[in-house]
């Protein structure tokens, strides 16, 4: 296709990337400093902070219901309608938060608004990444899809960059009771200028290629009609479940490197709150580099060297990592979720081309979802708040054991997997 029309794919996807995890950053940032008091009724403070954590769960809950829905529709009516209702839907519900009345104001109905728009984000998202990672994929070189897929995840650090950057300086022009009665609201309502201007994008971009050439043929049209898109990806679950273990390990590394970390080191000792999140914002920067290097480095070795060594590093990083924190140190501190941001990024980076060929066309789009989203249920919604619940209740030996157990699930998932380099995604079966 045209160079400037693979720019607006490229454009579009990242646009939706960078919001949904800006999105998750603003709120994993603000549930352990401002949402808790002004949510949730109680007097303990870890209580507010558990179910504030808990509410930023329950997004994932939904998000498997959305890579269902949108799956099966996406595969039945293609990959870019998908794009727009999905991330109006991100956006939309985005900016409400920021309109909400407090607890104080309304009482329950407060947490529930809460609640709501949190599910209506959550199953957005369900749909949103599948289909980003899956336009760049179509669209894209094959001998640079490692690359290119790479880029719709890139979004994830970005988005932690926007969030703790804007956080930081909202939080500066408008200090202490200013920014936690109303100031945090603008970080919220920042998605409205993210939405027009994605939305904008979106709306422009064509199909994809792959996509309309499986639609062209009899056969796709005649699979289509006798069974969801999401059972056929389910009749063969060796893809689904090498991705979910893949996924495993990968999605509780990040929340531990970004969310939970800026609770427990900001609680647990003498670190400012400003630093801790000045050194995820800047190792998102390194996160965000690891992504595009691991993509690329994966057109050359291979998705599975290109998986597994910052899968094993991880492994490895996972007792550093605490210890360096333990020193209450600066530089122990940006050590210890710099490096773990950058594997963390080239493993996260190389999965998007990966599980975008362990599925053929007519379910790629539910099968991919299934993976992307399935595993947030199982490790992204849990893993801040079981991470803070080992350390409140044995210690900080559990939260080590929890990452090494896991990424051990990673490494053999990627390990007894095929290799996907060079697929043709084109094939119907």
């Amino acid at each position: 296709m045209p160079r400037t029309g693979f720019r607006r794919v490229l454009a579009g996807s990242m646009a939706g990337a960078v919001l949904e995890w800006y999105d998750f950053a603003i709120y994993g940032i603000l549930a352990a400093t401002v949402l808790g008091p002004l949510f949730f009724p109680g007097d303990s403070g870890i209580v507010k902070l558990l179910l504030a954590l808990a509410t930023q769960g329950l997004g994932f809950v939904a998000r498997p219901l959305g890579g269902i829905v949108f799956g099966h529709l996406g595969d039945k009516f293609g990959r870019q309608p998908m794009l727009v209702t999905t991330f109006l839907l991100l956006g939309l519900s985005t900016a409400c938060i920021g309109l909400l009345p407090t607890y104080g104001q309304i009482g329950i109905w407060a947490t529930v608004l809460l609640v709501v728009l949190r599910m209506i984000q959550g199953f957005a998202l369900g749909g949103e990444f599948g289909a980003a990672v899956l336009m760049v994929s179509e669209y894209g070189e094959p001998r640079r899809r490692g690359f290119w897929a790479a880029w719709p995840q890139a979004g994830a650090p970005l988005g932690t960059v926007l969030a703790t950057a804007l956080v930081t300086v909202v939080a500066f022009l408008f200090p202490g009771e200013a920014f936690d009665q109303w100031g945090w609201r603008v970080v919220f309502l920042v998605a409205i200028p993210l939405l027009v201007i994605g939305f904008w994008i979106r709306r422009s971009v064509e199909e994809s290629p792959v996509f309309q050439a499986a639609q062209a043929s009899a056969e796709a049209r005649a699979a289509r009609a006798e069974r969801s898109s999401v059972l056929e990806a389910l009749s063969r679950p060796r893809p689904v479940l090498h991705g979910l273990g893949m996924r495993l390990g990968e999605n509780i590394a990040f929340y531990i490197y970004t969310v939970f970390v800026i609770a427990y080191a900001a609680n647990s000792f003498d670190y400012a709150r400003g630093d801790v999140i000045l050194a995820v914002t800047f190792a998102s920067l390194f996160q965000f580099f690891g992504m595009l290097g691991g993509g690329a480095w994966s057109d050359r070795v291979g998705r599975k060297t290109a998986m597994l060594v910052p899968a094993v590093v991880l492994v490895a990083w996972a007792p550093a990592f605490f210890w360096l924190i333990h020193l209450e140190t600066l530089p122990g501190l940006w050590l210890g979720v710099c490096v773990g941001a950058f594997f963390h990024g080239m493993l996260a980076g190389t999965e998007a081309a990966w599980i975008t060929e362990l599925f053929p066309t007519r379910h790629r789009y539910a099968g991919a979802s299934l993976v992307f989203q399935g595993s947030s249920i199982i490790a992204g919604a849990p893993a801040p708040l079981i991470a803070v619940w080992l350390i409140d209740s044995f210690g900080v030996g559990t939260v080590i054991g929890y990452l090494v157990l896991t990424m051990a699930v990673t490494v053999v998932a990627v390990a007894t997997s095929k290799e996907t380099r060079g697929a043709r995604l084109d094939a119907l079966d």
